[in-house]
């Protein structure tokens, strides 16, 4: 019989990436999604006849643990929280329910009505905040700088907590920043990438921006879901940190970036004080040993050649509909 899994989040970027994933390994896919006036399933539009969307929140107890109960599932992928990082710090109250609560919601689910599932959490890169040693890796101490990042460690320590208390098969993948042209507009890369086609194509004139010399670990989220499946593969549940090894500043962003549609960022690019965070993380560079030597992952992608493609997708969408937001 096909394995089956249920995704949180799954009309994000990394939902539609794993779905994708595991409709390939020929899992029955169960799409968690919540109940809202405005439907967006721009990301999963192409499969969304192969997967079985079901109801469900992070914040609602009973719908967590009725949709396991219902699905017996032999795996669910935690990916949904509220996650972009600056808003954190305006919602640092429904940041902290969703994204560090809503985690315990789904592994006490888990553990009161089919406690042989296995269970992977999404941990982020952002709970190392203020570096405290270079590159990161599994045993690196956490100082978050956000409530987004502090909200990550609540739900990567209870799941830690749950594996060890109730002998639960249930791993974090501590995840640096991944990207693909499936990005909301909000992050800084597709911000990047997009302002670079809109301003070629004549449809902007200048992009805003924060701090240029943030250096951030940048890989490809389709190569970052098969690091999930991988770890809810092994015989022994473990967290592993999920990265490149390299490490690239905003302003090498927009290099790559505005070369591929031969401009010089400099000419349209003005910093602006509003996208400066509260905190700053200066310096995010993962070590992957362990996920290289343990699970046989690598990276396939490069940081050039995902944001040219980037630019690539956001150039076909912007000639084929301006106003398109996705």
């Amino acid at each position: 019989m096909a394995k089956k899994a249920i995704i949180t989040g799954v009309t994000g970027q990394d939902g539609s990436y794993l779905a994708e994933f595991l409709l390939a390994k020929g899992y029955d896919v169960y799409g968690m999604v919540r109940r809202t006036s405005t439907v967006f399933y721009e990301r999963i539009r192409h499969i969304q006849d192969e997967i079985t969307l079901i109801p469900g929140d992070l914040s609602d107890q009973t719908s967590l643990t009725r949709a396991v109960s219902d699905i017996k599932p032999d795996e669910v992928y935690n990916l949904g929280a509220q996650s972009f990082v600056p808003t954190s710090w305006n919602q640092p109250a429904f940041t902290g329910d969703i994204t560090g609560l809503g985690v315990t919601r789904m592994l006490e689910a888990i553990h009161t009505v089919s406690p042989k599932t296995r269970f992977y959490q999404a941990s982020s890169s952002e709970m190392f905040g203020k570096v405290q040693e270079v590159p990161q890796k599994e045993t690196t101490h956490f100082w978050p700088r956000s409530p987004y990042g502090v909200a990550k460690v609540y739900g990567h320590w209870i799941t830690v907590n749950y594996r060890e208390s109730y002998d639960m098969f249930a791993v974090s993948g501590i995840l640096f920043n991944h990207e693909s042209p499936r990005r909301g507009l909000e992050f800084v890369t597709r911000k990047v990438t997009h302002h670079a086609a809109k301003i070629k194509l004549g449809l902007a004139k200048e992009l805003r921006i924060g701090n240029l010399d943030a250096q951030r670990d940048w890989g490809f989220a389709g190569d970052y879901v098969q690091a999930m499946w991988l770890m809810l593969q092994q015989d022994t549940p473990d967290d592993y940190v999920i990265a490149t090894g390299k490490t690239h500043t905003v302003e090498r962003l927009l290099d790559v970036a505005f070369a591929c549609v031969d401009l010089d960022w400099k000419d349209y690019t003005k910093q602006d004080p509003r996208f400066m965070r509260p905190a700053e993380v200066e310096l995010l560079i993962g070590d992957p040993t362990k996920a290289r030597t343990n699970l046989g992952w690598e990276t396939t992608v490069s940081f050039e050649a995902m944001i040219q493609m980037m630019v690539e997708a956001d150039l076909k969408r912007l000639k084929e509909d301006p106003e398109r937001v996705f």
